[in-house]
């Protein structure tokens, strides 16, 4: 009997121990170093599956079914089509992007030149540059649309200094004049951020390159075009992206300042779809379908530019 318990006891300790070693090796497996980065991830993973994949995937669904609910393939984009402004909005929609991302784009590459120099009063210089980043966009809204009305302080200036001899009706504007104004906000507020990100890229410059080409005879012009600019270009790709991406879908600056409808653009058109019209029976299926056309749009415009700057530098290189 002894011999038997004795026999039985090793046997279960076995088991335990296998136990344990099998429990070891799945800790082990769960917790590897290939696996951790994966398990610190989750969080986020589960954070963008709940909060933005579905209702994405919500949206998809409105886009691709009818009122009644049945699969639709066009009918939705026909409403879009049909929808008011919506021919405009995708007019200055293009030229907004396409004018506003040059002109911030040479505007902060200026400046980031500029103060990369390091002359006497760059850093106020900085101070002066930064400071529309710093502010809200809603107090942005409140800062034109007091300048802007007829009796603000851009026609007291200009009236200061005999450049009108009578208030101009900034308000007034419409269509493409309102587009500019549109634009000269939008850059006047986000060329900062645009001029920090090349003024990064320009500290990576070796001084030790410029050095090299001005001791072979280059000119000012030559070391800019041939040497600085290829080293700053994940830079100078990062901003035109980012602000591609952000003018496509520019709408706040629009509706605070001159209002709906004076300025369409496609995420205009959804704002106003569900802010000025829930109640249509077909709002909601139009701001569906501008949100995912814009959405194209978006990704479409990104692959186009990645694109030809890769052609580019394969052309170069």
């Amino acid at each position: 009997m002894k011999n038997i318990k004795l026999a039985d006891s090793k046997k279960s300790s076995i088991t335990k121990l296998d136990n344990s070693k099998q429990n070891k090796r799945i800790c082990d497996t769960i917790f590897s170093k290939k696996s951790v980065p994966y398990l610190l991830l989750m969080p986020a993973f589960a954070f963008y599956a709940i909060f933005w994949l579905a209702p994405v995937i919500s949206g998809m669904m409105e886009v691709f079914t009818d009122m009644d609910g049945n699969f639709t393939l066009i009918e939705n984009f026909k409403l879009m089509f049909q929808s008011d402004l919506f021919g405009e909005s995708i007019k200055n929609t293009a030229i907004f992007a396409a004018v506003s991302v040059v002109l911030q784009y040479f505007i902060a590459l200026l400046l980031a030149v500029l103060l990369n120099s390091k002359f006497r009063g760059s850093k106020f210089l900085m101070f002066i540059a930064m400071i529309p980043m710093a502010i809200t966009p809603t107090a942005v809204a409140i800062l034109w649309k007091t300048g802007l009305i007829k009796e603000g302080w851009i026609n007291s200036i200009l009236m200061f200094f005999n450049i009108v001899k009578k208030p101009i009706v900034f308000m007034n504007a419409e269509g493409l004049s309102a587009v500019l104004l549109v634009m000269l906000i939008d850059t006047w507020t986000v060329t900062p951020s645009v001029m920090i990100i090349l003024s990064s890229g320009l500290q990576g410059v070796q001084k030790e390159l410029k050095e090299a080409a001005y001791t072979f005879g280059a000119s000012k012009w030559a070391i800019f075009k041939d040497i600085t600019l290829p080293i700053i270009k994940p830079s100078i790709i990062t901003s035109v992206i980012l602000r591609l991406i952000a003018a496509i879908q520019v709408w706040a600056i629009a509706v605070m300042v001159l209002g709906y409808g004076k300025a369409p653009f496609l995420v205009e058109r959804i704002a106003f779809y569900v802010d000025v019209v829930p109640g249509l029976p077909t709002s909601e299926k139009i701001a569906f379908t501008l949100s995912f056309t814009t959405t194209v749009i978006v990704l479409a415009a990104t692959v186009i530019y990645l694109r030809i700057s890769r052609r580019k530098t394969g052309g170069n290189n």
